[in-house]
């Protein structure tokens, strides 16, 4: 199982009581679920990757208390309805992918692994690729995309690359991908990767559509002593989060976001914010 983010935190944060009702909207490798699940409370977990699910059958096995769902959390309030979790005391959203997701996968996550295809869907009923995004996007809606989702410095640079290299061949592997962004960036092409595969996966996932969606449904679905904790790991999105509170008038439980341990490589992005009603 992998180290979950904050999770000290997050479980003090949502302020857990046993037979009350949670939500793990993304429960991935189930870190954050199995603490809840030990101090007592009722969790229903969703998550768009059915793997992660099969994964987690042994847990449903050892605690009757889970529910398991597979599912966008965009859809968290009609989820919450169809199985019994309305109201709920507490949500939980981790928006980073897990561990083995970007190991295992094999759907072109990681621009670490150059001869996986770039698909980047987590749920397979998704309409489109990465592949399909740089093959039939133009340089406009190329350069917009990476500008909107990683505020990339070189979004123009790499996108005139991209119509040059589909000239001669289609960009299907990490790989392809991956010399483009050497061949612009030569001097800071890791952090350029990072950048772009990110804002690739969170075009193919609407990842900022659902979590608007997400949001919205977990405060239908919040009971009013209930508490909803998001961990992001992009800018864009702690903003989506920040303003969605301010919007809406709702409680931070802390005046300012906690940010994950820099001693930690898989924390050092991370920043949760927890509020209520």
């Amino acid at each position: 199982m992998h180290h979950p983010v904050l999770l000290a935190q997050v479980i003090d944060g949502l302020d857990i009581t046993p037979e009350k009702k949670y939500i793990d909207a993304t429960i991935g490798e189930g870190g954050h679920v199995m603490a809840i699940l030990r101090k007592g409370g009722c969790v229903l977990g969703i998550d768009a990757d059915n793997r992660q699910l099969t994964y987690l059958q042994y847990l449903k096995e050892q605690y009757p208390r889970l529910t398991l769902i597979h599912g966008n959390f965009a859809n968290i309030e009609s989820i919450a309805r169809e199985n019994g979790f309305f109201p709920v005391d507490g949500i939980l959203f981790d928006l980073g992918l897990s561990w083995e997701q970007l190991q295992s996968l094999g759907r072109g996550l990681s621009f670490k692994k150059y001869d996986e295809v770039l698909d980047m869907r987590l749920d397979l009923a998704t309409d489109y690729t990465a592949a399909d995004l740089l093959n039939k996007s133009s340089r406009s809606e190329l350069n917009e995309l990476f500008m909107r989702n990683a505020e990339e410095p070189a979004s123009d640079r790499l996108a005139q690359e991209i119509m040059n290299v589909r000239r001669t061949h289609a960009i299907n592997i990490v790989g392809d991908l991956v010399n483009i962004i050497r061949k612009v960036t030569p001097d800071s092409w890791e952090k350029t990767a990072v950048r772009i595969f990110q804002a690739l996966r969170i075009e193919v996932n609407r990842e900022f559509e659902n979590l608007k969606a997400g949001l919205e449904g977990a405060k239908n679905v919040i009971s009013k002593t209930g508490r909803i904790a998001v961990i992001s790991f992009h800018s864009r999105e702690d903003r989506i989060v920040k303003q969605f509170i301010q919007k809406n008038h709702l409680l931070p439980i802390t005046k300012k976001a906690i940010p994950g341990s820099r001693d930690k490589s898989f924390e050092r992005s991370a920043k949760l914010r927890i509020f209520s009603l």
